[in-house]
């Protein structure tokens, strides 16, 4: 047994640096991760690894971790119209690095390339595309807007080997005289629809009117027409039917005791002097 612990003993420090040498020889890639290898002798190398475990030469080599997951950013600039309104726009972006580009985009920018790129070239395409439009068309063609936005940051971001996911506008807002402008236009129009609607209404008012006396005027023509094939025994018969009415009106009333008579004949009359007949 002394033997083994004497031998033990002196492998002991030669173990110790054998385990750190190992250590120090492997790194991970954890879930969504990459990592690009820089080597001492020949710079930054072509490859990228994936995730799990990996081996290099400690000393000699080194491992420069990515996260490759999508990740947003907000991007703001205040800039002018076509029409030299001024326009407050945020800018949503998700973004993440071309994989099969690692190396390149390491070599040029870094681990921060999204804080070295995305705020210069999203600033530069939200002036260049809002310049081409006016401040009302900013609202009402939003989709366009946005749209062309997308395509040509897409395409700028491509060239610094940066993808996006998805672009949205977030938010857009315009200088104080512009929203007054828009204000009073909305209250000119609304007192315009107001206008024209009392303008119908008087016309429709108009045309009832003519129609109603058009109505009232065929209706006397063919009462004028009937009384004339009928006779005075029509008028005569209208009469009896209005005193039949008066009477039994006035034999419901509580207050009324009596009808009146006609003092020229012994026959009490109503009102139209039915017996003059």
């Amino acid at each position: 047994m002394s033997r083994l612990a004497a031998a033990l003993s002196k492998l002991g420090p030669a173990l110790l640096v054998g385990g750190l040498a190992f250590e120090a020889s492997i790194y991970d890639v954890k879930g969504g991760q990459r990592a690009v290898i820089f080597d001492r002798l020949q710079g930054v190398k072509q490859t990228v690894s994936g995730e799990g475990t990996h081996f290099l030469i400690p000393g000699l080599q080194r491992a420069i971790i990515f996260d490759v997951r999508t990740r947003p950013r907000l991007i703001s600039t205040t800039t002018g119209s076509k029409d030299m309104q001024m326009v407050s726009l945020s800018l949503r972006v998700l973004q993440r690095p071309d994989i099969d580009n690692l190396p390149r985009l390491y070599q040029n920018l870094g681990l921060d390339y999204d804080e070295r790129v995305l705020p210069s070239i999203g600033n530069e395409v939200l002036k260049s595309i809002v310049a081409q439009f006016d401040a009302s068309e900013l609202i009402t063609q939003r989709d366009i807007v946005s749209a062309r936005i997308r395509e040509e940051l897409l395409a700028r971001a491509k060239e610094f080997n940066i993808r996006l996911e998805d672009v949205s506008i977030t938010h857009m807002t315009f200088g104080k005289e512009f929203t007054v402008a828009v204000e009073k236009k909305q209250i000119a129009q609304q007192e315009a629809e107001r206008a024209r609607f009392v303008v119908e209404k008087a016309e429709q008012e108009k045309l009832a009117s003519i129609i109603r006396a058009e109505g009232e005027a065929t209706a006397a023509e063919e009462i004028s027409k009937a009384l004339a094939k009928a006779g005075p025994g029509l008028v005569k018969l209208r009469r009896i039917e209005a005193s039949r009415e008066i009477a039994e009106t006035l034999a419901a009333a509580r207050n009324v005791t009596y009808l009146p008579g006609n003092s020229q004949g012994s026959n009490n009359q109503m009102l139209l002097n039915i017996g003059s007949a």
